[in-house]
């Protein structure tokens, strides 16, 4: 698609009435959008683990991790390389073509980046994509990332700017606009989405994709997350979302950023096949494989590869993943 013919200039009015349109009409067109940019039979998967879990300094009120909940997580200190490429090279064998790491910081300092930025070099070397969640970034952390290979950084936008304040305290929404500002100078890919469910209404849906539709560029990955309850967390006993209102969303999500890629993220666990199916109709094309997400539970990966084959959905092989790899394998024989 000509990037001419991308919109940035999106008003509430217009997201909400996208929102409010019969559900089969909204499907058709968030699927032919699907169908101009993808394959609408393939699906790309990313794998997530927590290289450093819990303590952290924020309040979010759906997150275990954070140290301000007694929700019984067990900390854990900065994962080892080896433990690292080692579950790098798992989800490798199991068709993810990213791999994802995050750890539960406010923002990392230096001496820890420069831990992590081992990690992205040692997983490129598996031919791997790499994304990484460790909070807020400064700019010439940004830029560390950037030289040393990263693809993607995520940083949600979780709600709208209207709501945000209902869920977190510690950081403002302009925060995490200013580090995915920081992120894209660099030059890394964005991954920015948000979390459904939370007690928000239809017009904070719609306004929260009003801004992630209405960035300068629109984020390259879109995930998009249920709820999942955690208990001692301020959001446990939240009144579950409608399934289709999840399904309105991704559907809109489609069709305001339609080169994006839509990924189906936490809360898959209590989704059933139909829904998931659902998701993938209105142009969903990402998710996260593999049995853990950080510390809530994710689909067991023989389900997903069940579902697919039921579907016909086949995964998404990156040729550049297989350079990278040989150009690794060069490098060490030279």
């Amino acid at each position: 698609m000509n990037d001419t013919l991308l919109r940035h200039d999106w008003s509430l009015t217009e997201i909400e009435s996208l929102l409010d349109q019969p559900f089969n009409d909204l499907i058709f067109r968030a699927q032919y959008l699907h169908r101009t940019q993808f394959d609408p039979n393939r699906i790309q998967v990313s794998s997530l683990l927590s290289i450093k879990t819990g303590a952290c300094a924020e309040d979010c009120g759906y997150c275990s991790q954070s140290a301000k909940h007694a929700t019984g997580l067990e900390t854990e200190k900065l994962m080892p390389l080896e433990e690292v490429v080692e579950a790098a090279a798992a989800a490798r064998a199991k068709g993810a073509s990213r791999f994802c790491m995050g750890a539960a910081w406010r923002s990392p300092t230096d001496k820890n980046l420069q831990r992590v930025i081992e990690m992205v070099e040692a997983v490129h070397g598996l031919g791997m994509e790499t994304c990484l969640t460790l909070g807020m970034l400064t700019q010439p952390q940004a830029e560390r990332l950037k030289d040393a290979g990263l693809d993607y950084y995520n940083h949600n936008l979780d709600t709208s700017p209207e709501f945000y304040g209902n869920v977190i305290t510690t950081r403002t929404f302009d925060d995490r606009l200013e580090t995915l500002s920081h992120v894209r100078d660099a030059g890394i890919n964005v991954c920015s989405g948000g979390i459904l469910g939370m007690g928000e209404s239809r017009r904070d849906r719609a306004s929260m994709l009003r801004e992630l539709a209405n960035l300068p560029k629109h984020p390259e990955s879109v995930p998009i997350n249920m709820l999942v309850q955690v208990e001692g967390t301020p959001l446990f006993g939240s009144d579950a979302l409608d399934p289709l209102e999840f399904v309105r969303t991704v559907a809109v999500a489609r069709i305001l950023m339609p080169e994006s890629y839509v990924r189906l993220s936490a809360g898959r666990t209590e989704m059933s096949d139909e829904l998931q199916t659902l998701c993938f109709l209105a142009g969903a094309n990402s998710i996260f494989y593999g049995e853990r997400l950080l510390t809530t539970d994710n689909p067991e990966t023989d389900r997903d590869l069940a579902l697919f084959d039921r579907l016909g959905l086949s995964l998404e092989q990156r040729v550049e993943n297989e350079v990278k790899a040989a150009k690794a394998r060069c490098s060490k024989a030279g």
